[in-house]
């Protein structure tokens, strides 16, 4: 018989390998969110009333992504060796939604801030109090993040072209983005 999930066991904190696996995912994921908004504004512009929007949540991200910078070199943690993967592949995803239109662009967000929403909250729980400087940087920009779903939502996602074939397509992209960046 096992314990229940949210029942402390003893051994079961987060290590010191498992919380820099949550740094180096946490950073290699919002380099790869500067990249998508990146390339949704090569193609959109930042005149465009979604291109301000996201421009807005661009901004965010960088601050997210720069904050995982310097946690990764204070800490010591080695970075994903994917990064020139999640470069190129960021700002393609970027560019090819923007190009389907500003709905598609606002369904990328939603999809993706989704997944970070739910591996978010997944790194907290098992967090607990064990860290609090990652913990309270992972709670603040995780309310960012619902932000910017919900603004996604808001702005029409749910009806971009093949909204249920897109965003799922693009939050498994996501899960498999996530679960190798936490390794390589």
């Amino acid at each position: 018989m096992s314990a229940p999930k949210d029942f402390p066991r003893p051994g079961k904190r987060p290590s010191d390998v498992d919380r820099a696996s949550m740094v180096r995912v946490d950073q290699a994921g919002e380099f790869g969110a500067v990249r998508i908004y990146a390339g949704q504004l090569a193609v959109m512009g930042d005149r465009h009333p979604y291109g301000r929007l996201i421009a807005g949540m661009a901004a965010q991200e960088e601050r997210h992504r720069a904050a995982f910078d310097a946690m990764i070199a204070r800490r010591g943690v080695r970075p994903t060796a994917l990064a020139p993967i999640w470069n190129v592949a960021g700002f393609a995803l970027g560019a090819v939604t923007a190009a389907m239109g500003p709905r598609a662009a606002m369904a990328c967000t939603a999809a993706i801030e989704t997944e970070i929403d739910k591996h978010y909250a997944e790194q907290l729980e098992q967090l607990g109090a064990d860290d609090p400087e990652l913990s309270t940087a992972i709670a603040d920009f995780q309310a960012e993040e619902v932000e910017h779903r919900d603004a996604a939502l808001a702005h029409g996602a749910e009806q971009a072209p093949a909204y249920p074939l897109l965003s799922g397509a693009i939050r498994l992209g996501c899960r498999a983005a996530i679960a190798l960046s936490k390794r390589i």
